[in-house]
């Protein structure tokens, strides 16, 4: 059963492969290798459920020696949402990159885009962690790149020069780890790990590197660009996948291995930047005359509201519930890379079909794409945190863990981000659902509409209404860095 751990890796890398090799079948190779990641990725997640851990050494070497992959309980469920994503995305696709150039550049790049968020996800020491979130950020820059506009290229190059300078500065901090202790495997590190000079100096080394590829203010200036540039199925994999998957590597890292040198000013710090990144982004959202542009600031928003969490899980000391804030803060990561993707696929139909995503001159649009634009409201629920969003729960604990631990600050924050993402979200929605003003030349694709809105009902009914089986796999990941319940 622990195979399905390469496999999970192997299916996409292959797919990849065999996307170069056979140009004109690259749709329909892209679709089945999302389709079997899926399977693979169902029996890892299956396998956590009955083991609670899953690991596996790649040709038998022990950990230290050679590559190690290991699942628990919060891998599996990044893991999931990864696969779902990417097999809507790449449906919808096969409709949007139809007769165009491009289209046979991007499914290699996606599938090995996929490989490394699913390596990323499973890797066991830092090198490896290394290696994949190197290969990540390659294939981002790529696909932005696919784009082919002056804009497109430059926000590229922009990307590329600052995801080179975090994974110098994340292979520093690697590099000194091993320096200091000998080995790289995680589990080892925790054990061996000491609160000296040269853990803490690797730490912020490695979270410096992460801060940078997550786009947390004022590190965040390459992403609206890169997001508003790239072609839809890129800008939503951008969003709800590769900035996440970088949050997701600072979360594993702080509570595994860092939580012994963490300091409460520190935490307080990454906070306070979550804080002023949900009221930045969402004020830069609100002025937004692009869709595009709108759902770019709304990330760094959303990304904001993810560190808010962070002082509550690290340091909170007034007997707040560790591991429901825990909970919260990953029904949030899962809700907005849902909700976040829905955004982007929908902004894409919308420019596909009209021809632009100028938010003045989508008056009506509900009358030639209602399934889009029941899409775009879905979305909005979940930016804002209504019920019956998973969004709603997770701003519900992170509001009752601030509040327990006496920050108000916190609460005001979070209640004023609500405000502005519910300003930005009616302010396209009055756009939407109101009455035709410019001629729309718009037909409704099933193709490419449906994939948006089942992201869309994800984020909401499933996540908000059914979120339920997710519980388990977040009690077997409280223990991460000494969280009790």
């Amino acid at each position: 059963m622990t195979d399905s751990l390469v496999w999970v890796i192997a299916v996409p890398l292959a797919g990849a492969l065999l996307s170069v090799l056979r140009p004109d079948s690259a749709g329909r190779i892209g679709v089945a290798s999302a389709l079997a990641t899926i399977a693979a990725a169902a029996a890892t997640v299956a396998l956590v459920a009955t083991q609670g851990e899953a690991a596996y050494a790649i040709g038998g070497w022990s950990p230290g020696l050679g590559i190690a992959l290991r699942a628990d309980g919060l891998s599996v469920l990044f893991l999931g949402m990864t696969a779902l994503v990417v097999l809507a995305v790449s449906v919808y696709s096969t409709g949007y990159f139809k007769r165009r150039v491009p289209g046979r550049n991007f499914w290699p790049l996606w599938l090995l885009l996929l490989t490394a968020l699913n390596a990323l996800y499973l890797a066991a020491d830092l090198f490896n962690l290394y290696v994949t979130l190197e290969l990540l950020g390659l294939s981002a820059v790529a696909l932005v790149a696919l784009g082919g506009t002056r804009a497109a290229l430059e926000a590229a190059l922009r990307y590329l020069m600052l995801g080179l300078l975090g994974s110098l500065a994340f292979l520093a901090g690697v590099a000194l780890m091993y320096t200091g202790y000998g080995v790289l495997d995680i589990t080892l590190l925790a054990q061996r790990i000491e609160p000296d000079l040269t853990s803490r100096t690797a730490a912020a080394l490695i979270t410096t590197g992460l801060l940078i590829k997550t786009a947390l203010l004022p590190l965040h200036f390459w992403l609206p660009p890169a997001h508003g540039n790239a072609p839809a199925p890129v800008s939503a994999a951008l969003s709800a996948l590769v900035v996440k998957a970088a949050f997701y590597l600072l979360l594993r890292l702080w509570m595994d291995l860092f939580a012994p040198i963490a300091t409460g000013s520190l935490v307080f710090l990454l906070g306070l930047l979550g804080g002023a990144a949900v009221l930045w982004g969402s004020w830069k959202a609100l002025r937004a005359e692009r869709l595009k542009l709108l759902a770019a600031y709304s990330t760094v928003a959303q990304i904001g509201y993810l560190f808010m969490f962070l002082p509550l899980i690290m340091q909170s000391t007034q007997g707040v519930s560790r591991s429901a804030v825990f909970g919260g803060l990953v029904l949030m990561a899962l809700t907005h890379g849902f909700a976040k993707s829905a955004l982007f696929l929908a902004a894409g139909v919308i420019q596909q079909r009209v021809g632009h995503d100028r938010i003045r001159e989508l008056d009506g649009i509900v009358q030639s794409l209602p399934a889009t634009s029941f899409t775009l409201a879905l979305a909005g629920v979940a930016l804002v945190g209504l019920p019956p969003s998973g969004a709603f729960l997770g701003k519900w604990l992170l509001i009752t863990g601030a509040l327990g631990e006496g920050l108000w600050l916190w609460v005001a924050v979070v209640l004023a981000g609500s405000l502005l993402a519910a300003a930005y979200v009616f302010r396209l929605l009055s756009h939407a659902f109101g009455q035709s003003r410019y001629p729309i030349r718009a037909l409704s694709s099933a193709r490419e509409e449906l994939p948006a809105l089942s992201l869309s009902l994800a984020a909401t009914l499933v996540l908000g209404l059914a979120a339920g089986p997710i519980w388990p796999f977040l009690e077997s990941s409280v223990n991460l860095g000494g969280i009790t319940p």
